[in-house]
């Protein structure tokens, strides 16, 4: 694998490979030594695991990391990765063939990319245990029904770490449905809504194809599926398409705010948070069009700050991250008091 990661960075010319290491210690040694830009770090080596070297890294010579993950057994641990200081990761290929190869290589300079952009002073560490004993017991007072007032939000590079601040501080009693697509292959979303229902008042969970939303409900767009809203007699309920990528990612975030804002219209909130790209840029006018909220995070507290440069033209407001919640919660309970919502 070592073999083959280093073969595509060499080939890309856009990267150089100073050193390779076997190990946790000798990673630890190497970026000392060496000093590189950007780490590639495997979770599953011998003497030292992925996640304590990622530790000693961020500690003593903090830089961007990217994960390299497998499919299997790893999702949790490449959240918990995330939450440590990394930028991305990128999913092992589960085979040799062409197919593999070509995903491998598109998925890891796109990441490198991403990480050569990465402002590492916004990556604080995110608290394991935020507000666990908050969610319980204000769950008991959370609303419940069909919803007449939805939020949108977009997230990439540096998303998980971004959410986790986020999702936490939406109230319990929030009136509105809360759709989320974050960039992430097939695989990894399950437990990234794990990690954040685990943290938040509201309860989060990786959606599935036909469900019906309810408010005070926050969905996460399935890894490599891209997520829609449809109506149906008397619901709206999730629906998953497998159509191809957009702006080179699947899910994207585009359809889904197009959608919302069709079925919501001016009682949609879309929110674009840090990543590369401008995927979320073109769904944020559609939903400033139809009179909904428009909020992008701003340069000072995006870990890159791309898509929500993109969409910052379309955006009402341009946030710090921790702003984000309260402005949300305040334009969802304006527009459920309004007198069509």
């Amino acid at each position: 694998m070592r073999a083959r990661i280093v073969e595509v960075i060499q080939r890309s010319g856009e990267f150089r490979v100073v050193g390779e290491a076997a190990t946790g210690y000798e990673a630890i040694r190497k970026v000392h030594e060496l000093d590189p830009d950007v780490v590639t770090l495997d979770l599953e080596m011998p003497d030292l695991g992925g996640l304590d070297t990622l530790g000693y890294i961020m500690s003593e010579v903090p830089r961007p990391v990217i994960i390299l993950s497998a499919y299997a057994g790893d999702a949790e641990a490449t959240m918990q990765a995330l939450d440590f200081g990394a930028v991305d990761f990128v999913p092992k290929p589960d085979g040799l063939h062409p197919e593999a190869a070509e995903q491998l290589q598109d998925r890891l300079l796109r990441a490198l990319r991403a990480a050569t952009m990465a402002r590492m002073s916004n990556l604080p560490l995110v608290m394991r245990d935020r507000h666990p004993r908050r969610r319980r017991t204000a769950r008991r007072a959370k609303r419940t029904g069909v919803p007449s007032v939805a939020v949108a939000v977009a997230a990439s590079s540096g998303g998980p770490r971004a959410l986790a601040e986020l999702i936490p501080r939406l109230p319990a009693g929030l009136p509105a449905v809360v759709l989320v697509v974050q960039h992430m292959p097939r695989g990894f979303t399950r437990s990234l809504a794990a990690r954040l229902d685990s943290l938040s008042a509201l309860p989060v969970t990786e959606a599935e194809d036909g469900e019906p939303l309810r408010v005070g409900h926050v969905y996460i767009a399935p890894g490599g599926r891209h997520m829609r809203v449809r109506r149906s007699d008397t619901d709206f309920v999730v629906e998953l398409h497998d159509d191809r990528p957009i702006w080179g990612v699947r899910p994207a975030a585009d359809p889904l705010f197009k959608s919302v804002a069709s079925h919501f219209g001016p009682n949609t909130v879309g929110v674009v948070l840090t990543g590369m790209g401008r995927d979320g840029a073109e769904g944020l006018r559609v939903i400033r069009d139809v009179g909904g909220a428009t909020i992008a995070q701003d340069a000072e507290t995006s870990v890159i700050y791309g898509m929500p440069k993109a969409a910052a033209p379309y955006a009402k407001d341009v946030l710090p991250l921790y702003r984000m919640a309260e402005t949300i919660a305040a334009c969802a309970e304006a527009l459920a008091r309004q007198p069509h919502g």
